[in-house]
C-alpha cells in the first residue's frame, strides 16, 4: 500500500518522537527556571526571563531553527577559525532541532509553570512553616507537587503543540517523519497518500498522549475535589 516506504516511515517516526522527548526535557528545565526568575524579587532575574518569553513567542519557529542551525554553524566555524582551526565544522542538525524546539518550547512552559505556582493558596506555604518545616521542606514537598498538578494541562497541550512543531527540523536535513515522506511522495509521485499516512502517524502520537495526560491527571487529582483544580 505504501510501496514500500513504511519502514523509512517509521524509522522517520522514532526520530520524531526522541526530537520531541528531548525537547520537552529541555523545555521543562528552561520553564521552570523561567518561572523562578520571573517570580523573584530580584529585577537582573525577572527582566532576562521576561525577555526571553517576550521575543521568544513572538517569532516563529521556523526562523528560530534557520537561525541556530546556519547562523550557529557560521558562529562555530568563525570561533573555531580564530582558535586556529582551519576544517569546518558541521553542526548537527539532531543536535540544532532539539535545542532550538527546547529553547523555543522552555518560554510557554515558563508561563504554564509561573501560572501554576501562582495558582497554589498561599495559606500552604505558611501552614507548612507553622508545622516547623524549612523553606526547602515546604517548596520540595507542599507547592511543587501542588505547583505541578496545576501545571499538568498547560504541559499537556504545550507538549501536544511541540510534537507537530517537529516537523519543522525536516527543513534542516533531517531524516524526521515528515522528511521521509516528503521524499517518499517525491518517488512515488503520490504526495496525498504519503502526506495523509503521515498525519495519520502524527495523529497517533497527540491521541496516545492526550491519553497519558488523562491518566497522570487522574493520578494526581486523587483526593482532591475536582472543582478546586
Amino acid at each position: 500500500m505504501l510501496h514500500g516506504f513504511l519502514p523509512s516511515l517509521l524509522h522517520g517516526a522514532w526520530l520524531t518522537l526522541e526530537v520531541a522527548l528531548l525537547s520537552l526535557a529541555i523545555a521543562m528545565v528552561l520553564g521552570l527556571i523561567g518561572c523562578f526568575a520571573k517570580l523573584s524579587r530580584h529585577r537582573w532575574l525577572r527582566w532576562p526571563a521576561q525577555w526571553y518569553t517576550t521575543v521568544i513567542r513572538g517569532v516563529p519557529d521556523l526562523v528560530l531553527v534557520l537561525l541556530v542551525f546556519y547562523g550557529g554553524q557560521v558562529l562555530v566555524n568563525d570561533i573555531a577559525l580564530g582558535l586556529g582551526f582551519e576544517d569546518p565544522i558541521d553542526v548537527d542538525p539532531f543536535l540544532a532541532g532539539i535545542l532550538t524546539i527546547g529553547f523555543i518550547f522552555g518560554a510557554y512552559l515558563t508561563e504554564a509553570f509561573r501560572g501554576a505556582y501562582l495558582a497554589v493558596p498561599p495559606g500552604q506555604r505558611e501552614a507548612g512553616m507553622a508545622y516547623g518545616m524549612s523553606a526547602w521542606q515546604v517548596s520540595w514537598r507542599i507547592q511543587l507537587p501542588q505547583m505541578l498538578r496545576h501545571a499538568l494541562p498547560g504541559v499537556s497541550n504545550n507538549w501536544l503543540v511541540l510534537v507537530k512543531s517537529t516537523a519543522i527540523v525536516s527543513v534542516i536535513g533531517l531524516d524526521d517523519l515528515m522528511k521521509r515522506g516528503n521524499d517518499a511522495a517525491g518517488a512515488t509521485k503520490e504526495p496525498f497518500l504519503f502526506f495523509c499516512a503521515v498525519g495519520l502517524i502524527y495523529l497517533v502520537f497527540t491521541t496516545c498522549s492526550e491519553a497519558l495526560f488523562a491518566w497522570a491527571q487522574r493520578k494526581l487529582a486523587i483526593g482532591v475535589r475536582q472543582g478546586s483544580l
